[in-house]
């Protein structure tokens, strides 16, 4: 049986005819069990890949599925309203207005111009304004009385005449000491002040001062009471309120035993005066829980690239001991199938490694039929096409001396098709 594993010179050293018995192919296109003692991959398989990461994603999965519950019995609060008496979140001023109403004063939270004007018609009132955006200026300025007004807002001119903006860009908020003799922010001490810088009129008091020159508290008489203007309000919020003398400023500058009308946006503003082809703006159309999606979605992003973008490293190449010439390794395969009386797995081997030569040699795909092939080969070569069938998809020899004759059969009409 040796005398029919021969190499082909043209092939690499593979055998003329010949396929690897892993991939071989029996007569109707029935596959063959590997040989026994064949060898395995190198290369990483779905098992071996799936082995080393089936830990990572499954926290990856567990960690969605934890944010997804979260997301769906999370209670709905709602947007974050900054300095809002009525906001509990971070931005709010909820425990600022608790602590007031502790100490006695009455805190009356407000949404409309009208709203705060018959406030201030009840008696001696602390007027707060912390935006001014839905709100007439020249409606609030005929409010007598004290006002404290938060941040560089629209119209502040007119609010606080005689006020000054120092420099665009304002200051960085930070704990700042007083260095004024201003009662309310000498006993607070350092307090979180910062943004916009402002110089008052003549008789003001500044306090808190910026780098650049400026002060981020400025306090003077104004419309029958004391106007007080700070640059920033963020010590005012709940977030802030426990930190250093931010507590104690606020209070001695709104706790002052008289009632406080807290102006702030109204809660459901005017259509008309939003952006938005129904008064909605970008932020409004946005889902609530768009901010967990985000999330989501940057860990899986993050999972997906530390999958993808792990290395499994280079295949690693092992100098053999000794060279083996092609010629030897065919005559020891050849020498086994003899030995085992291998003569259909030897037969299908040889058939199936001229099918796959053949075929594209014809023209024709690789998935052609028997009957698609047969035929093309007897009109390339003129043989018989029974005999061309019988000696691709027939049944094994029954011998050795069989075995031989179809291997010079198909390396005949192999040399055929070549030459032609």
């Amino acid at each position: 049986m040796s005398a029919v594993m021969r190499p082909d010179p043209g092939s690499g050293g593979t055998p003329l005819g010949v396929a690897p018995p892993a991939s071989s192919t029996a007569p109707g296109g029935t596959a063959l069990d590997p040989a026994p003692g064949g060898s395995q991959p190198t290369s990483a398989t779905a098992r071996s890949v799936w082995a080393a990461t089936r830990m990572i994603v499954l926290m990856g999965a567990a960690l969605v599925l934890v944010a997804i519950v979260a997301v769906m019995l999370a209670p709905d609060r709602g947007p974050s309203r900054r300095l809002d008496p009525a906001d509990t979140t971070l931005d709010g001023s909820k425990a600022l207005a608790e602590l007031l109403r502790a100490r006695g004063v009455t805190v009356d939270r407000v949404d409309s111009v009208e709203a705060a004007t018959e406030k201030a018609a009840t008696g001696n009132r602390l007027l707060l304004i912390t935006d001014t955006m839905y709100f007439d200026e020249h409606v609030l300025a005929g409010i007598q009385g004290d006002r404290l007004i938060v941040g560089n807002l629209p119209g502040i001119e007119t609010l606080a005449p005689g006020l000054r903006q120092r420099y665009e860009q304002g200051a960085r908020t930070r704990n700042r000491e007083p260095e004024c003799q201003l009662p309310a922010a000498k006993l607070a001490g350092t307090a979180y002040m910062g943004g916009v810088a402002f110089d008052g009129p003549a008789g003001a008091t500044g306090c808190y001062p910026a780098p650049r020159g400026g002060y981020t508290l400025v306090s003077y008489p104004n419309a029958g009471g004391v106007t007080t203007v700070v640059g920033d309000g963020s010590f005012m919020t709940n977030r802030r309120l426990a930190e250093d003398g931010n507590a104690a400023l606020a209070l001695n500058l709104i706790g002052t035993g008289r009632p406080v009308t807290w102006l702030v946006p109204p809660d459901n503003p005017p259509a008309l005066d939003l952006p938005g082809e129904r008064g909605e703006s970008m932020y409004d159309l946005m889902p609530d829980n768009i901010r967990w999606t985000v999330y989501m979605a940057i860990i899986a992003l993050a999972l997906a690239a530390f999958w993808r973008g792990k290395r499994l490293g280079p295949v690693v190449a092992e100098r053999l001991p000794v060279i083996v010439r092609a010629a030897e390794t065919v005559e020891g395969r050849g020498r086994l199938y003899r030995a085992r009386r291998a003569r259909q797995r030897a037969a299908d081997a040889l058939r199936a490694g001229t099918i796959d030569r053949l075929t594209p040699r014809l023209g024709l795909a690789s998935g052609a039929g028997a009957q698609e092939l047969v035929a093309a080969l007897a009109a390339r070569t003129g043989q018989d096409a029974h005999q061309i069938g019988a000696a691709l998809y027939g049944p094994p020899p029954a011998d050795d001396a069989g075995l031989v004759a179809l291997a010079g059969y198909l390396d005949f009409i192999e040399r055929q098709v070549s030459e032609l």
